[in-house]
């Protein structure tokens, strides 16, 4: 066994199972299923639901707008102070302890007080963003347990999946948080191997990004790097990409950005090119990892970054997860996949739980009738009753 896992099953022992399991989120739903012949059924989708267990059948068979989806937010959205205002609700503090004990470090102190370095180093801000952005929703089983129990479908950005399918029930808090832990080590590790970044684009109708990124790679071979890496990342919304790759890569798309149609370009604060081909030495860690966990099947709707497909099965779930590292993230695939409806159909309310408001803008722009049944769950104010 390597030593990563040998770890991991080291940590297993000083928080038992019975601990580990105590903070997973999912809302055990078939405890709430619905009332048999109820106005508010609707049909479901024979090609996907007929499969379903019979609870989640029932459970699905609601008016939208009676239910509500989930969305996570991903590495990029920490700040310090965040989960200041979480404190005081459910087990959040517990939650903070346990995560104090797998990664070895005060995680609680360093996301309300920093320092911001430290805060924004990948191995530090995926653990961070994870535990606050389920600590968010243990402020809203608080506030509005009605959000938590009518859930049918969640989606998470990159890191925020595995918050995600600990939501859905389909992993367990503690387990999770390590795996977080190994893929944030490998990918900054990785990140450290060759310069790269991220250079997140808004462009003009008549931008073609994939012609952009192969332009780039030719200008990297012209200056004698081997097999550069460029290409799409991040899907967020009709023209908004998130481009990585090697650094010489993105400096040519700054410079020529006009005559590439990018009306704005901005370098994010990240380590390296996440997910692409440069994250290629980060898959195994994971992997291995995830082989050893527990994944269960998800008691709700959650979707994949890779192909914005829902997720069937455990092994479907660890497959994907570990390919996302080399896969660009399909955000607005997946805002399609999930809100697509008939005309006239109503739409779910949409809790954004954790850090930042960034997956809200992006719904805006994918999504605008969707977007106004939208609220974010605070993660620093103490709630105000108007919020919900």
């Amino acid at each position: 066994m390597r030593g990563a896992n040998a770890s991991f099953f080291n940590m297993m022992r000083i928080l038992s199972r019975t601990e580990a399991r105590s903070f997973s989120l999912c809302r055990n739903l078939s405890n709430h299923p619905p009332q048999h012949g109820s106005q508010n059924e609707i049909q479901t989708s024979p090609e996907t639901d007929d499969q379903l267990p019979e609870e989640e059948q029932q459970r699905l068979k609601k008016i939208p707008s009676d239910c509500t989806v989930l969305l996570f937010p991903g590495q990029g959205t920490q700040f310090v102070g965040m989960g200041r205002g979480l404190l005081k609700y459910g087990k959040v503090k517990e939650m903070f302890e346990v995560a104090h004990k797998i990664l070895g470090y005060d995680l609680l102190s360093l996301c309300l007080n920093g320092p911001e370095e430290e805060l924004m180093k990948t191995v530090h801000c995926q653990p961070a963003v994870f535990v606050t952005s389920l600590a968010a929703v243990e402020r809203l089983n608080h506030e509005h347990p009605a959000a938590i129990e009518k859930c049918v479908a969640a989606a998470g950005f990159s890191l925020g999946e595995f918050a995600a399918l600990v939501f859905s029930g389909a992993m367990d808090f503690a387990e999770a948080l390590y795996a977080v832990k190994v893929r944030a080590e490998a990918m900054q590790k990785a990140s450290e191997l060759i310069p790269s970044g991220m250079l997140s684009v808004v462009g003009r109708p008549q931008a073609k990004y994939k012609h952009a990124c192969l332009q780039a790679r030719d200008h990297c071979l012209s200056l004698g790097i081997k097999e550069p890496v460029c290409s799409v990342a991040n899907y967020l919304f009709p023209d908004g990409r998130v481009i990585a790759g090697h650094k010489e890569a993105l400096d040519y798309l700054q410079q020529n950005s006009r005559k590439l149609h990018f009306l704005r370009v901005r370098p994010l604060p990240v380590s390296g090119a996440f997910h692409t081909t440069l994250m290629e030495s980060a898959i195994e860690p994971l992997r291995d990892v995830l082989r050893q966990v527990e994944v269960r099947r998800p008691e709700i709707k959650v979707y994949s970054n890779v192909d914005a497909k829902r997720y069937m099965h455990e092994g479907h779930v660890r497959r994907q997860l570990a390919k996302q590292l080399v896969s660009p993230v399909k955000w607005e695939q997946t805002l399609h996949e999930m809100y697509e409806r008939t005309q006239g159909q109503s739409f779910p309310h949409t809790y954004e739980v954790g850090p930042g408001k960034q997956l809200g803008a992006t719904l805006q722009k994918c999504n605008m009738k969707a977007y106004k049944s939208y609220t974010h769950v605070d993660v620093t104010n103490h709630c105000d009753s108007e919020e919900y």
